[in-house]
């Protein structure tokens, strides 16, 4: 897919020093700039490599003047930082703008979707499925009964999402994501074994929600998993049944969330966090990676380690453990001297 200076230019409302026809086919770091590539230059420690890059196209500030030669065509922009991420931006979307039905593919006679949908080949559409507008199914994705997906949505390849779910508007879901496997239920019976507890609810995912590569969303006991507008999930999460996720909360890779949890809105939770189950924690809560959170945690509240204390109880006693040694030899030495003079 290649693209003029002319064209980036009209879709950036730019003004073009250069070569208005020069053509670009991929991107670049402004230090690794080869023929055919654009870049951008935003922080000014990187301004001598506009002098030495090999990029066709370089995106800048409209302040920047060059002080020597340059062979790069530049664009200039009012911000070159925001102008650059918009181009990522459309960019995806000419990129996933696929439309239409391959094959083999499986789609029930009972399922709805537009003209406006892709959906790849071996893939599985269900029972009584809903597909709105613009969505793009990648190849390999299952889709069970009775599932609804909103308009602009975007499951990549190998996703699943089990009967009963529903997704919001332009959501993403990563490959290899699960959504409504069964939760982990298993109560004990009088021989000591463990038998499954049914799980008949469902996973429902609000507008704007973004879930990582591998991260599994299990489906309620009864009710709804239920992820909030906007949350952001990364990589490889476990989110367990009935968990609740509030809205515009941000959860990274490994993180794993124990049944029935309710986690407000506006959280950062860093990776490999372990939180356990039924507790609640609060709006704009900030936990620290590897912390493990045992109790219900209040609003505003700044968390690290395991069990996890106050963000600055925490530091105060990091200090005093990585110490432990030598105040122990000191107790020792103490003790010693008292007894010598007992």
């Amino acid at each position: 897919m290649k693209f003029t200076a002319e064209q980036i230019a009209g879709i950036l409302e730019g003004d073009i020093v250069g070569n208005p026809d020069v053509e670009v086919s991929k991107l670049s770091k402004i230090e690794e700039g080869t023929e055919g590539s654009l870049t951008f230059l935003a922080n000014p420690k990187y301004t001598p490599f506009i002098y030495s890059t090999r990029a066709s196209i370089t995106i800048v500030n409209k302040t920047f003047e060059p002080e020597n030669s340059i062979e790069t065509t530049l664009i200039k922009v009012e911000d070159a930082y925001k102008s650059f991420s918009k181009l990522l931006e459309y960019y995806n979307l000419v990129k996933t703008n696929k439309v239409g039905v391959e094959q083999p593919s499986f789609i029930s006679e009972s399922a709805t979707y537009t003209d406006t949908a892709y959906i790849g080949a071996f893939s599985y559409i269900g029972e009584n499925v809903t597909i709105a507008e613009n969505v793009k199914i990648y190849p390999n994705v299952y889709i069970g009964d009775n599932v609804t997906i909103g308009e602009n949505t975007i499951i990549f390849a190998g996703a699943k999402v089990y009967s009963e779910c529903v997704i919001g508007q332009n959501c993403v879901v990563n490959s290899g994501a699960i959504i409504g496997a069964d939760g982990f239920g298993f109560a004990p019976n009088e021989k000591g074994e463990f038998s499954k507890v049914p799980q008949t609810g469902n996973v429902i995912l609000e507008d704007y929600v973004d879930v990582g590569a591998g991260t599994t969303i299990d489906r309620a006991t009864l009710g709804s998993t239920l992820i909030k507008k906007g949350v952001k999930l990364d990589n490889q999460i476990q989110i367990a049944h009935n968990v609740e996720i509030g809205k515009n909360t941000v959860i990274a890779a490994q993180t794993g969330i124990a049944g029935s949890t309710k986690i407000g809105e506006n959280c950062m939770i860093g990776g490999q966090v372990g939180i356990v189950g039924h507790i609640t924690i609060g709006n704009n809560v900030k936990i620290q990676a590897q912390s493990g959170i045992g109790r219900n945690i209040k609003d505003n509240q700044v968390l690290q380690g395991s069990p996890a204390l106050s963000y600055a109880d925490y530091n105060k006693s990091y200090v005093h453990f990585k110490n432990l040694p030598t105040i122990v030899k000191n107790i020792n030495e103490i003790e010693k001297k008292i007894d010598g003079n007992s």
